[in-house]
């Protein structure tokens, strides 16, 4: 009896293999190159995706940016999912929109939570959508300082510092935090809260008296917070499309693009769900200068 060649086995298994990879490989590429060049025909809606704690505003500007300079876009929804962030990013994202705004119209939808910045955000629209159970609200601004002064003294670590002005180690984490400090961070803080304020009683339409009563920082859920007049009606995202879509006089069926636009790689058509998009966001411990328009929320 003739007994097999392992050799011929085990080059013809190389061999089917390496079929396997280069024919697998080539699928992929090509799904990924199909996925990039994608250019719907006519008009459509650009929905933008706020995700997580607002503190790089680059993929957002680059996003708004390049739906203004593409013609076939007619109506953009802001898709907002944040708990907010620092204060000067959650202004330049709003101020972006609201210029956009200008120029077609702009639906903010609310989904789990679109609180602080986030809702900051969302007041660039001309409409604001949310669900009955979205967490929004909490107009208010924080600066959160640790202070390691006592682990020091028990470590007996002595630290010099040397400044040119008072306040100019403004918050330092090495000692306590002087009354002189606090005060002078308070003036700061009711500063940017009053910008905050401003901002709601002018896109909302509602009087100082009545946004101030809301604004000591206290969260809503969507159904209360249509009653107070933060946002105008209950729906979902897609309640939202529909409405982008009726404003820019588009059909129902008009295409739909998702902004950041994210770069696929290989491993996304292997592994399509990851791990970010199921993060948890909560507020960052600031153990430095920061103000933040930003809810203390887990969701």
């Amino acid at each position: 009896m003739k007994v097999p060649d392992l050799n011929f086995f085990l080059k013809t298994f190389l061999s089917l293999l390496v079929i396997f990879i280069i024919c697998f490989t080539g699928i992929l590429i090509g799904m990924l190159i199909s996925d990039q060049a994608q250019s719907p025909g006519g008009d459509g809606v650009a929905v933008i995706n706020v995700d997580g704690i607002i503190i790089d505003t680059d993929p957002y500007i680059k996003s708004i940016r390049k739906i203004r300079e593409t013609d076939s876009i007619k109506a953009v929804v802001v898709r907002i999912n944040s708990p907010g962030g620092s204060v000067a990013t959650s202004q330049e994202i709003y101020e972006e929109l609201k210029g956009l705004g200008e120029t077609m119209p702009v639906v903010a939808s609310m989904g789990t939570v679109a609180a602080s910045g986030g809702y900051y955000v969302a007041c660039a629209a001309s409409a604001i959508y949310a669900n009955p159970g979205t967490v929004t609200g909490s107009i208010g601004v924080i600066a959160q300082f640790a202070s390691y002064e006592q682990l020091l003294k028990w470590a007996k670590v002595e630290v010099e510092v040397i400044k040119s002005g008072e306040f100019k180690d403004l918050g330092s984490p090495l000692r306590k935090m002087p009354e002189a400090e606090k005060a002078y961070l308070q003036t700061l803080i009711d500063s940017v809260h009053s910008q905050f304020k401003d901002t709601v009683a002018e896109r909302r339409k509602l009087s100082p008296e009545k946004v101030a009563s809301l604004s000591d920082g206290k969260i809503f859920t969507g159904s209360r917070a249509k009653e107070l007049g933060l946002i105008d009606r209950i729906g979902t995202l897609e309640t939202a499309i529909a409405e982008a879509r009726r404003l820019s006089g588009l059909d129902e069926d008009s295409w739909i693009k998702e902004y950041p636009v994210k770069k696929k790689t290989l491993l996304d058509f292997v592994f399509p769900e990851t791990l970010a998009e199921h993060a948890i966001f909560a507020s960052p411990v600031k153990t430095g200068f920061g103000l933040y328009y930003i809810a203390d929320v887990i969701y």
